[in-house]
């Protein structure tokens, strides 16, 4: 398994064991996609998917954790392609 691969499984479980119960707190879902070049790329859906303040949680919340937790992660952006999951 590569570094990249442990550090994607690593990013994967903060976000469903840490993140992921706070955001459905709020009515919402968090889904890690991608990481690409230290970008985590995820999808928010339910009330995070029409919340004005989605851009507030995914770089004041979700990219701030995972910085914190992983030095090497340059930043979280949202995935563009796809449709969103339920």
């Amino acid at each position: 398994m590569s570094d990249q691969q442990t550090l994607e499984q690593k990013v994967q479980e903060v976000i469903d064991k840490e993140i992921r119960p706070f955001i459905e707190m709020d009515g919402g879902s968090i889904r890690f996609v991608e990481m690409k070049d230290a970008v985590v790329y995820v999808e928010l859906a339910g009330a995070c998917g029409t919340c004005p303040s989605a851009a507030m949680t995914l770089k004041g919340g979700v990219e701030r954790i995972l910085k914190r937790r992983f030095p090497e992660i340059e930043g979280v952006e949202m995935a563009r392609s796809g449709p969103m999951f339920m």
